[in-house]
């Protein structure tokens, strides 16, 4: 995103843009990638709802959450470039709000990788998780990213 300064996220996190919604999708790529033709949308709220609820210590996937909404309400699987845009939103609302902080540092992108989209980048959210006791891991020589170490075994269930 861009001119974070600028924008109201808060505003855009109350905005439910008419969902929650289905699709059905017909491009058989994507089905066959995808495990169905049955998508759902999450309203940016279901996913702030969902990043507060993990403690400290534990951390939480974009993928995880997508499953979770798929499983709870019955499609296929749950659109991927709006929920990583809807992650980024919960982050950015709970960052220009003076109290009432969603976690959003412990939710990760694939693989328990660091979400560089952020406020503050991946400096500032890996300084959060070293707080909370998370070992941050640096990979690639080029194309360098960090990760939580073993972040499996810290994995929330958001079904409790």
């Amino acid at each position: 995103m861009a001119n974070e300064d600028k924008k109201d996220f808060n505003g855009m996190l109350h905005d439910s843009k008419d969902m929650p919604k289905f699709q059905t999708i017909t491009d058989k790529k994507s089905i066959e990638k995808y495990g169905g033709d049955r998508m759902y949308f999450a309203p940016p709220i279901d996913y702030d709802k969902v990043m507060r609820q993990v403690p400290r210590g534990m951390v939480l996937t974009v993928g995880k959450i997508r499953e979770y909404f798929a499983r709870e309400s019955g499609a296929d699987f749950t659109e991927p470039i709006t929920a990583g845009i809807f992650v980024s939103i919960v982050a950015w609302a709970s960052y220009q709000r003076a109290g009432d902080e969603t976690p959003y540092w412990r939710t990760l992108k694939a693989d328990g990788e660091l979400n560089e989209k952020y406020p503050g980048g991946i400096k500032a959210q890996k300084e959060k998780l070293e707080a909370e006791g998370h070992t941050i891991v640096q990979k690639g020589r080029k194309n360098i990213r960090y990760y939580v170490k073993d972040y499996e075994s810290v994995l929330f269930d958001i079904c409790q």
